[in-house]
């Protein structure tokens, strides 16, 4: 029988862990020997890096964007299949990749799965996985309450994010890829590995692509808050149409390196958790993680 680890965030999401716990063992457990790690007091990367160092064939993370962004840094590179069991509150990275958010639907694409290859970035030497923000959207995450979070899911973050509009925030920014350098105003500024049509600001170019070897840079620099809602709701219908957006108060780039400094310092938010301020420096690691992903015939 396979083995594996399961890297499991108890404080993951809305749900009932002890329930989820159980509908997992219920569908793994019969085909895959479980080594079950909580993140209660250590670290996703740390308890991922102790299990490499002794030898794994497969490493299962079940928690929201942050846990596995967090496990993900000690895998880049390694090869080791990873499966992905969501349960946070958004799980931007689980739906870019088709994994579905229902418990034992993920669980059984970690056992009938395929491997795929996809891109993985450091910002500032932190892995991310789904995208870093500046600006609107990073102020949006830091002043959404964590009990609404777990009330209220995703629409926590919409009901704070309209509140933030009525102090809509310009900074200067300056963006250094690979083949341009860019200076700028703006309201916000989204890199993104990978993105759900849902991550609204991030689908600037449209159809971000997680194995394409580039970030997403999507900057946004509305002049009101009218034409901040327009902006939104234009990217929103980039996200899920694939079509790229043509508004003078969107730009949008790829690039493999991204560098950004901004005045004044703004926070930051990594795979949507606040993390420092600017200035960052992220670059692209194509085909670094490897991930169970379900089969086009599944």
């Amino acid at each position: 029988m396979q083995a594996a680890i399961l890297i499991f965030n108890p404080s993951a999401g809305k749900g009932d862990p002890v329930a989820d716990l159980v509908a997992i063992r219920e569908v793994l457990e019969p085909q895959i020997n479980l080594d079950i790690r909580p993140t209660h007091e250590v670290s996703p990367s740390q308890l991922v890096r102790e299990v490499i160092e002794r030898g794994t064939e497969m490493i299962i993370v079940s928690g929201g964007d942050g846990t596995i962004s967090g496990a993900a840094e000690a895998v880049i590179g390694t090869g080791i299949p990873f499966g992905i069991i969501p349960r946070g509150t958004v799980n931007a990275f689980a739906k870019a990749l088709g994994i579905s958010t229902v418990i034992k639907e993920a669980c059984q694409t970690i056992l009938t799965g395929v491997p795929r290859k996809v891109d993985v970035a450091l910002c500032n030497n932190k892995p991310m996985i789904v995208l870093s923000a500046i600006g609107f959207e990073a102020e949006t995450i830091k002043e959404t309450d964590k009990k609404a979070k777990k009330l209220f899911g995703t629409l926590a973050f919409v009901g704070t994010g309209i509140k933030q509009l009525a102090n809509l925030d310009t900074f200067t920014v300056y963006i250094e890829t690979e083949k341009e350098t860019l200076n700028l105003s703006a309201s916000a500024v989204t890199i993104a590995n990978a993105a759900a049509p849902t991550s609204i600001l991030a689908h600037g170019p449209a159809g971000v692509i997680i194995d394409d070897g580039l970030l997403d840079v999507t900057i946004v620099a509305p002049a009101n808050r009218q034409n901040a809602l327009f902006a939104a709701y234009h990217l929103l219908r980039s996200g899920f149409t694939g079509s790229a957006t043509n508004r003078d108060d969107i730009q949008h780039l790829r690039a493999r390196n991204v560098r950004v400094r901004t005045e004044p310092q703004k926070k930051v938010a990594l795979d949507g958790d606040m993390n420092g301020t600017t200035p960052l420096e992220i670059k692209c690691i194509p085909g670094g993680l490897t991930i169970l992903v379900p089969s086009v015939s599944g």
